[in-house]
């Protein structure tokens, strides 16, 4: 699996497991935050921008490392054409911070509601 450095505060959050840095869509492949855009109900929205926010806040925390890649089976590209890979600053798992603090889970399939 490869892994980049990244400065910090290159990072655009749309969501809970979404980021933009340098044009390019990463989806974070460990995780499955509530949807901000399409939330199915008021709570999926109101966890989603905290999820949001927090997601921002770590990784404005210090140096991110971007790991290519999902680590369950590889894939570098989800079905929407995002660069699936996980994000670490100063070596911690962003997706674990979020899964320990309820902002986000495990990514299972089927996907299952925040309702």
């Amino acid at each position: 699996m490869l892994s980049l450095a990244a400065a910090v505060a290159l990072f655009y959050v749309i969501d809970g497991d979404t980021v933009v840095r340098d044009g390019v869509h990463i989806r974070i492949a460990n995780i499955d935050a509530p949807e901000l855009r399409h939330a199915a109900c008021d709570k999926e929205r109101r966890l989603a921008a905290v999820a949001r926010d927090r997601l921002r806040v770590l990784l404005d925390s210090g140096p991110v490392t971007i790991h290519l890649g999902d680590p369950n089976n590889g894939r570098l590209i989800d079905r929407f054409g995002r660069t699936l890979a996980t994000l670490s600053v100063n070596g911690v798992d962003v997706g674990d911070v979020l899964v320990a603090e309820h902002l986000a889970r495990f990514w299972t399939a089927p996907k299952r509601s925040w309702c």
